[in-house]
């Protein structure tokens, strides 16, 4: 079976109705893409929760060391990390009870997908959150 990713329409309605985005690999350095990303989605009006388990504060927000030490709803998990590092992180967000779980620009992994699926997770993989904000502009910022 082919991976599809969910339509647009369906990723403006998805990033429209994102309350907490917790994003796994997160750095603390400015250089980093992941930084770059979520500092934007961030000026966007996104709440960010950063998972990073070498850092205490990424962009004013307390990190945690995994999305299980996370004490609030996560409804969308945010992922920087290489493909084949992802299935703990979609056990972890099923968990967690994310309904969306989401691999960053050049990342995929079919079982972490299948995992998701099975307990009702939409997935996006191979695709820039950022990216995704700016084309749709679900907020009208």
């Amino acid at each position: 079976m082919t991976f599809e990713n969910p339509s647009r329409e369906r990723i403006k309605e998805i990033l429209a109705n994102a309350g907490a985005i917790a994003v796994v690999g997160l750095s603390d350095n400015p250089d980093r893409v992941s930084h770059m990303v979520a500092a934007a989605m961030q000026a966007r009006g996104y709440r960010i929760i950063p998972v990073n388990p070498n850092a205490d504060r990424i962009l004013g927000e307390k990190c945690y060391a995994s999305l299980n030490d996370i004490p609030e709803e996560v409804d969308l998990v945010n992922v920087f990390r290489r493909s084949e590092t992802v299935v703990p992180i979609a056990e972890d967000a099923v968990r967690k009870g994310a309904k969306v779980f989401w691999l960053q620009q050049g990342v995929y992994n079919e079982e972490a997908e299948s995992i998701c699926r099975q307990s009702g997770l939409e997935v996006i993989m191979d695709r820039c959150i950022k990216v995704e904000d700016a084309i749709l502009n679900p907020r009208g910022v």
